[in-house]
């Protein structure tokens, strides 16, 4: 054999053998079913992950060179963030454009690194195909505990191949999948996956196709699981049966703290199943329902919840069709309840009226950090600066609101008609506008009898 040949043969001892990578002429063409219609299931997967040797060992040669022979042999332009920051335990490959080959060697580097705990990989037009690579590395990856699998075009095939990891993990805590086009056939891939696990702490299924059969999959799974804390269930079309479930599975559900439901046009029934629930629940600490259909009379069935529940920490209802009305019975129920927990109360986009106002400041003096996000009209802060305009003006003038009264009581009743002190403020010259007035008449006669009993304003002196 002659110098040449030596050479040849030494560098192909230095090449990994085919069995390092997936076979690139052999790839399976995963087909996406359409939307409900079955898959059938196989119990084997013909892992195509091998190691250098087929005997499970970890490839020897550097992680950044395994890399870029698994990019050659699959065919796909190597990542550059990933050779960037090899090392770290958080790998953000979003929007990278990866596809079923990119991710194909992706998970060949991955299946025996003991390094990175978070997989991003949102937007690379992963597929089925793709997916599936990456379940196959999860076999054999224990480090790995939060994945995201966002818009990447999954479908039902993704979601079969995903719940298949999910019924035998043992580590993976966060799946995020948003914006799969995932339907009800989908849902129950994962409902049935999850039943008396306690693994997954976050499952996101938000931005699908997700209706009410499987919604009330995913409720039913619920009642049953002891893991999920945070579950994100916004943009889908969910409806009243799905909200009965779920609202079923929260009233036995021990784990659950964070429920996002935005998006999902629940109205008064929801509203209602949902109120019911938190009755009883005793774990839930946020609960999104923004950017629905919750009106007054919505808001006021979801009040029969608050009105007992003493662990709901956040509440988000913005971009909902309630008014000051649904706003006002919230924000009563809550400083009813004195074993509240609420923390933040979103309805930024209610404009609120007065009487909402002097409330929160009122409950503000009880409960200094309870932030309840609202929108008040300019009229509505002019009226309700009314009072202090008064008092300032008596101040200057050395008088009390009490000697303003009295001074207008020649009999001594305590009482002072409307009209009279209407007439009084505008003689003095006090400097509040008609609409401020009437407000403030208003404050004085809460019950509108036409006389102020200004005995009761004493505190104000």
């Amino acid at each position: 054999m002659d110098q040449c040949e030596d050479e040849q043969e030494e560098e192909e001892e230095k090449q990994p053998s085919d069995q390092t990578v997936l076979s690139s002429g052999s790839q399976e063409q995963v087909e996406n079913p359409t939307q409900g219609q079955e898959v059938v299931d196989a119990d084997e997967w013909d892992t195509d992950l091998e190691t250098d040797n087929a005997t499970n060992q970890k490839p020897s040669w550097p992680c950044a060179e395994q890399y870029l022979q698994a990019c050659q042999r699959t065919g796909c332009i190597p990542a550059s963030s990933f050779l960037r920051h090899l090392g770290e335990d958080d790998l953000n490959l979003n929007h990278y454009g990866l596809g079923p080959r990119g991710a194909k060697a992706l998970a060949i580097v991955l299946q025996y690194d003991n390094t990175i705990t978070n997989l991003e990989l949102e937007d690379n037009g992963l597929l089925a195909e793709g997916t599936r690579y990456l379940m196959e590395m999860l076999q054999t990856n224990i480090t790995i505990q939060s994945l995201n699998l966002s818009n990447n075009q999954l479908h039902l095939e993704g979601a079969h191949i995903i719940s298949r990891m999910l019924s035998g993990n043992c580590y993976i805590r966060s799946v995020k999948l948003s914006g799969n086009d995932f339907d009800d056939s989908a849902a129950k891939y994962f409902a049935d996956a999850l039943k008396g696990d306690n693994i997954v702490k976050e499952l996101d299924l938000s931005h699908n196709k997700i209706c009410e059969k499987g919604g009330q999959q995913l409720g039913h799974m619920l009642a049953t699981n002891i893991g999920i804390e945070v579950l994100n269930l916004s943009w889908n079309h969910l409806c009243m049966g799905s909200a009965a479930a779920l609202s079923s599975g929260l009233k036995v559900n021990s784990t659950l703290k964070q429920l996002q439901l935005s998006w999902n046009g629940f109205g008064q029934i929801e509203a209602e199943s949902l109120g019911q629930a938190l009755k009883q629940n005793s774990t839930l600490v946020l609960l999104d329902l923004s950017s629905n259909l919750i009106d007054n009379q919505a808001a006021t069935l979801l009040c029969q919840g608050l009105a007992s529940n003493d662990t709901l920490r956040v509440l988000k209802l913005s971009n909902n069709p309630m008014t000051h009305i649904g706003a006002l019975s919230l924000l009563n129920t809550v400083t009813k309840n004195k074993n509240s927990a609420m923390e933040e109360l979103d309805i930024s986009t209610v404009f609120v009226c007065e009487t909402f106002v002097e409330l929160l400041e009122e409950e503000h003096q009880r409960r200094p950090g309870l932030d309840v996000r609202h929108n008040v009209m300019s009229f509505v802060k002019r009226n309700i600066s009314a009072l202090q305009i008064f008092q300032k003006f008596l101040d200057e003038r050395n008088e009390s609101i009490m000697d303003f009264f009295q001074a207008l009581d020649k009999e001594g009743t305590m009482k002072v008609p409307t009209s009279d002190f209407r007439n009084a403020v505008k003689e003095a010259n006090v400097p509040l506008d008609q609409r401020q007035l009437e407000w403030l008449i208003k404050k004085f006669d809460k019950n509108c009898t036409s006389s102020i009993i200004y005995s009761d304003f004493a505190e104000l002196s």
